[in-house]
Parts: structure tokens; sequence; C-alpha cells
């Protein structure tokens, strides 16, 4: 008996089909492409890898290089190099003035807390926490100290501080601050000029003093060596006697009338009684 008799039927032997098999292989093959390329994983130089499985973060950290993992998690990168950010922004001083000053801060993310940060934070954590942080710390440092302070001697000062609270509230973020620097500070026109007269003063006033003291020192040589002038003649003057001034002109009418030269002696009552020789 046919049950099914239809001349268009064919029957086909799956068993007998090479396309089927290789296709099947072929499918099998890829899936296993799939899955080593997905357990297969590489960070970047400077990076840090933060895995996740299904949106959840594991904990686990992967450094630099080549690392095999479970194909159903994602590796998130993250840099821990040195990094950036620069701030110009509007301050006021502690008598109110309003100044422009233009920061820079250096700092990396700490890899030993790498997922902490992934995880609380997130990626974008430098416009999350570090720049209200950094403008934060800015105001507050600037305000305890006086625009001309500022514009002066205490910059590296409002620095330090700016670094010490910035350490202060991102090193427990799991971000460590290398340096600040406060590249320019800009005041008010007016207030500017009034202190770069003030500096010309004050160094004109140092200047003047300088001159003053070496004047003063100058008239303290002269006045040392016109004693010593003074003492000198003392001394001198005591040791002369008449009777030693006569005995020199004893002694020169002696070598005159030694001499050669002609000569008249004229021999008178003068004071010191020495004869008077007139040579021609």
């Amino acid at each position: 008996m046919t049950i099914f008799n239809d001349p268009r039927a064919k029957v086909i032997d799956v068993n007998a089909s090479p396309v089927l098999k290789l296709a099947g292989l072929a499918l099998l093959g890829l899936i296993a492409v799939i899955l080593f390329f997905n357990c297969v994983t590489r960070v970047s130089t400077g990076h840090v890898g933060v895995l996740t499985l299904f949106g959840r973060v594991t904990g686990e950290v992967l450094g630099e290089g080549i690392h095999l993992i479970n194909p159903l998690k994602t590796n998130n990168e993250m840099s821990i190099q040195s990094q950036t950010i620069k701030e110009s922004a509007s301050v006021p001083s502690s008598e109110g003035l309003v100044m422009n000053l233009d920061t820079s801060l250096i700092y990396h993310l700490n890899p030993d807390k790498a997922a902490d940060v992934f995880q609380k934070i997130g990626g974008n954590y430098e416009a999350v926490v570090i720049e209200p942080t950094l403008r934060a710390a800015i105001r507050e440092s600037t305000a305890s100290h006086t625009a001309n302070a500022l514009y002066t001697g205490e910059r590296e000062m409002v620095a330090k501080q700016i670094s010490d609270q910035l350490t202060a509230a991102l090193s427990q973020r799991g971000l460590t601050v290398e340096n600040v620097l406060l590249r320019d500070i800009q005041l008010p026109q007016t207030l500017k000029a009034s202190i770069e007269a003030k500096q010309q003063a004050e160094q004109e006033a140092l200047a003047m003093n300088f001159r003053l003291q070496k004047e003063k020192q100058e008239a303290e040589r002269k006045r040392i060596e016109a004693g010593g002038i003074r003492d000198f003649q003392q001394i001198v003057a005591q040791g002369i006697s008449p009777a030693l001034l006569q005995w020199k002109g004893i002694e020169a009418t002696e070598i005159l009338a030694k001499s050669a030269n002609s000569k008249v002696v004229v021999i008178g009552n003068n004071k010191n009684g020495l004869p008077l020789i007139l040579g021609q």
C-alpha cells in the first residue's frame, strides 16, 4: 500500500548530505573562534583593566599585557598615567577683589583602587570629582590671602595649600595628586599698577638706604684717616726741638763748606748763630 505517492516530493537523507556537515562544522568553528577571542583580552601600556560581569564590577584588575579571562566578562581600561587638568577661574581675595587665576593640576589614578573608582565614580571621574574639587580648593585658598600677597611673594604658599586640600579630598577617592602649579595671576589693572608703583618706591628706598650707608662708611674712613694724620703730626712735632734743628743746620753748613763750589761765608749774629753761605 502506497501512503504517499507524490511525484514532486523528495526524501532527503541528512546523513548523506556533505554540505550540511560542512555548514555545521563551520558554525562550530565560528563559535569556537568567537569564544577564543572573548577569552583573550589586552591591556594597553599605562592602563589597567577593570573586569565586569553582566554590568557588575568583579573587583579584578588586570595589568598591562595579554590576559585570558572568562568570555562573559568585559574588560574596561582605565589610564594610570600622569594627567593634567588646566583650570582658569575668577577667584576672590581676602579683601574681596576678584582675580583671574590659571592653575594646573597633575595627578594619576591609583591602580590599586581602580575597581573602586570605576564602580563608585565611573570612567569620567575627571569631570565628576576632580574639576569641582579643584575649583573649590582654589577659591578657599585664595580667600585667605590678599591680592598683593598673591601677586608678589605667597604664590608658592597658595599652591601648597591647594595641593594639601586636593590631596586630602582625592586620595580617599583613589586619585593621587602629584603637583599643583599656579601659572598666572591677573589682577585688576588699577590694583596691579598700584602694587607695581609701591614695589618701585620700595626699591628706590632700598637704593637710597644703600647710598646713605655707603656715604657713612666713606665719612668714617676719612675720619679715621684724618685722625691718623693728626696723631702722626703730633708724634713728629714732639720729637723736634730747637737743639735738633740747630744741629741739623750745622751739619748742612759743613756739607756746603766742603763742596767745590765757590761761596761767600758771612758770619753774623742771627738767631741760631749759624754762618750765612752765599754761592757765586
